[in-house]
């Protein structure tokens, strides 16, 4: 007996041709399959509709670590250089001996010019009229201060007639000469009662490569200064001054009042230097950074216990002295006089020169009495 055939849309219909449940397909070849039918259907399991628009795929953000390592590298380079850059420097036991003063308040750099031809080829002495000397004695020695009583730059006549320990009394650029950095030190001491914390030399090439690395110098002569002894032929007027010209005119004693101008053309001179060499343009240009940097390390003589930190503060130190935030000046000059021993000299004034170094051993402001304008 033939069986009947389930009436299409029914339940038997439907349980008949779709066993698993699926009502939308036709998988046993029913010839009116259903027109709105899902093939894709299936995909459902997978917890998503095929058809529906999710944007573009999100990719892994990678920008922080490839920063990340761009600042570790970063950080790596400035480390090695700066410690590339400290090893540089020349150290010498200067400051470690016996005897010296107790420790006074705020920092104080004895800075000295050295005439030490280290370095120079016999054209360079010939183009720079450094002469042959031999040897290194002091052409210029200035107290750098600085604290809470504010920032002072301070020359000490290389003519001064001062006490030097186990020498007696002479001029005070011969304890360099008896004693080297040592007895200079000691002697600045003794005679200021001054405390110095850090120490800082350069020589002719030095000064020379460091003036060059920056580019020169801007500095206003107010009348022509010619000295061939010095290598030296200015016009009046401002003017950038390279380093073999600006060796030159902190040389010079071709003046009315000889060391006691140069020592002025000296301060205005290294505080120029120092502002130019800390300034952006500077610190920022590779071109010229990088060179006084090198130059800068390679000439400069410090103590054993001094480093590059140390030479940076001091730049700095003397860029707001050159900018007008502090004082520049020379301890008062009293006299003259002469002595078979040393020549012809000079002596302090004990009053004001007693006012000015007690300004700094105390850390107060210098009166401005004791100011030489």
């Amino acid at each position: 007996m033939a069986r009947n055939r389930p009436v299409r849309g029914s339940a038997e219909f439907a349980g008949e041709l779709d066993p698993y449940g699926d009502r939308h397909g036709d998988r046993y070849g029913d010839p009116y399959p259903d027109p709105y039918a899902d093939p894709y259907a299936g995909d459902q399991y997978r917890g998503r509709d095929p058809y529906e628009y999710d944007g573009p795929r999100r990719r892994r953000r990678r920008w922080p670590r490839v920063l990340a390592i761009i600042l570790v590298l970063l950080l790596v380079v400035v480390a090695g250089g700066y410690f590339y850059l400290d090893s540089r420097l020349k150290r010498e036991q200067v400051l470690d001996q016996p005897g010296r003063l107790a420790d006074t308040p705020g920092t104080n750099w004895l800075i000295v010019g050295s005439d030490s031809r280290e370095g120079l080829s016999s054209a360079d002495r010939r183009r720079l009229a450094t002469g042959k000397a031999q040897g290194r004695r002091t052409d210029s020695m200035m107290l750098l201060h600085y604290g809470a009583g504010g920032t002072s730059l301070i020359s000490l006549p290389r003519d001064s007639y001062v006490p030097i320990p186990g020498r007696g009394s002479n001029k005070l650029n011969a304890a360099f000469a008896f004693g080297g950095p040592k007895l200079l030190v000691r002697t600045v001491e003794q005679a200021t009662g001054v405390r110095i914390d850090h120490y800082a030399e350069i020589g002719f090439a030095g000064f020379v490569g460091v003036v060059d690395a920056v580019g020169g110098v801007e500095i206003c002569v107010k009348e022509r200064m010619r000295d061939p002894k010095a290598g030296l032929d200015l016009s009046p007027g401002c003017q950038t001054l390279d380093g073999g010209q600006a060796l030159g005119f902190v040389r010079t004693r071709a003046s009315a009042r000889a060391d006691l101008d140069r020592i002025e053309r000296q301060r205005q001179f290294f505080g120029a230097l120092m502002k130019k060499a800390a300034s952006p343009g500077t610190l920022l240009n590779p071109a010229r950074g990088v060179p006084l940097a090198l130059n800068a390390t390679s000439n400069f003589t410090v103590d054993e216990d001094d480093h590059l930190y140390d030479l940076a503060r001091m730049m700095w130190a003397m860029k707001g002295v050159s900018g007008g935030n502090g004082v520049t000046t020379s301890v008062p000059i009293g006299g003259a006089g002469s002595s078979a021993a040393a020549g012809a000299y000079i002596t302090w004034d004990k009053r004001k020169a007693g006012l000015l170094f007690d300004a700094l051993k105390e850390d107060k402001k210098i009166p401005d009495e004791v100011i030489t304008r």
